[in-house]
């Protein structure tokens, strides 16, 4: 989980890069959205990863319980 979040921090590290003491302005909307679709794809692979590691504890538990396996 710690290379998620160091991934996060590195891309909002290049973001406040990108975005202070900028001269010409007119291209921020096309920057914004691909912060957001970076951030998304971010947040898609995260809950992924936790995703499938929550359903194998789920099944861990339900196996040691007595009568959780059919």
């Amino acid at each position: 989980m710690s290379n998620i979040s160091t991934f996060l921090y590195g891309l909002f590290a290049v973001a406040q890069d990108k975005f202070e003491n900028r001269e010409d302005r007119g291209a921020t909307a096309v920057e914004y959205g691909l912060l957001v679709g970076l951030i998304a794809v971010a947040i898609i692979i995260a809950v992924t990863a936790v995703g499938t590691d929550l359903d194998r504890l789920f099944d861990s538990v339900v196996t040691a319980l007595p009568g959780g396996a059919a």
